[in-house]
């Protein structure tokens, strides 16, 4: 995600995957340089707070989207 300007707290994002974390959902509690601060919603970490880089930001998402991710397994 290259315009970060709508990131905002409370935004709810779609975090790309990486290691073997598949894409999941993510809500924003703060905006840091390099990185975002928050809550996993869905997949491995669901419930976990985290703090991904912000390049791992694919999109934000509208308040009830899910955003196709798989839930916990």
């Amino acid at each position: 995600m290259q315009d970060t300007s709508n990131l905002t707290s409370g935004k709810r994002v779609l975090i790309s995957g990486f290691d073997d974390v598949p894409e999941h959902v993510f809500v924003i509690h703060t905006i840091e340089d390099g990185y975002v601060t928050g809550m996993a919603v869905t997949g491995p970490f669901a419930g976990e707070y985290g703090e991904p880089d912000i390049e791992l930001v694919l999109r934000v998402l509208s308040p009830d989207s899910n955003g196709g991710s798989q839930g916990t397994a």
